[in-house]
């Protein structure tokens, strides 16, 4: 619903409501901070920590190579699981059970993430992360901002999603470094466009609650906070990640 639609009868009644907006505004981007301030924690202890990463990758004592072990493919698999979990339980989880699961997937993904982190330069790693937090930023401001339906562009953004994510895959198996380089840069675009779009239908949400006033359980609200800081989340680590691809001096 437009924000044009909501009338309030006073001021104060529309300072009132506006405050419950920006509420739930300002929860969503805390959780995303706190979901990413997990994943930072966790990809760093096992990035430095060769101890804890040998459980997920041990090495060969022959071969010298490292190799994902039953752990490892289960932290590295885990992550899908809860988000399609969370997802379809919304609505028959306790706040406390997204919670949790919300808390588990950030930090398995920071273990995930920290694989491809060993890869490269710790400058790199500095250079992409602020260069993903301006983009991010930008497009954050620009959607909250815009007076431009973007629910328009969801289908679009969505079959682009669905392709990147099969392309990739593909790839895993065909080994091409250009069409490597090539899914890393449709990956940003998609991203990009995605966290604008993301962000105004948080906004519209948030208006939602507004309209509905007292309808909106508290604990439903706050499921609904945790699983919009998860978009915005994923929407910004994947931005990282393909600048990383991109951009990043591999040691």
């Amino acid at each position: 619903m437009e924000e044009q639609n909501y009338q309030y009868q006073n001021d104060s009644v529309f300072v009132q409501e506006g405050s419950v907006s920006k509420k739930f505004f300002a929860n969503v981007f805390l959780w995303m901070f706190i979901a990413l301030g997990i994943t930072s924690l966790a990809a760093y202890l096992f990035s430095t920590n060769l101890e804890l990463a040998g459980y997920l990758r041990p090495v060969d004592p022959i071969t010298g190579r490292s190799t994902m072990s039953i752990l490892g493919w289960i932290v590295m698999l885990a992550p899908l699981g809860l988000i399609f979990a969370m997802g379809r339980g919304l609505s028959k989880f306790s706040y406390g059970t997204i919670l949790g699961a919300f808390v588990l997937f950030s930090f398995l993904l920071g273990i995930s993430l920290s694989f491809t982190l060993m890869r490269y330069e710790l400058s790199s790693i500095y250079i992409c992360f602020i260069a993903a937090a301006g983009i991010f930023g930008t497009m954050a401001f620009l959607g909250y901002t815009t007076d431009v339906d973007l629910s328009k562009f969801g289908p679009i953004l969505m079959v682009g999603l669905v392709g990147l994510v099969i392309a990739t895959i593909i790839n895993a198996f065909v080994g091409s470094e250009t069409l490597y380089y090539i899914l890393s840069y449709v990956g940003i675009a998609i991203f990009t466009a995605l966290t604008a779009y993301d962000v105004q239908k948080i906004k519209r949400i948030g208006l939602g609650i507004e309209e509905n006033g007292g309808d909106i359980a508290a604990a439903d609200t706050k499921k609904l906070v945790l699983m919009a800081a998860l978009s915005l989340y994923l929407d910004f680590i994947n931005i990282f990640i393909y600048l990383l691809q991109i951009f990043g001096s591999r040691r």
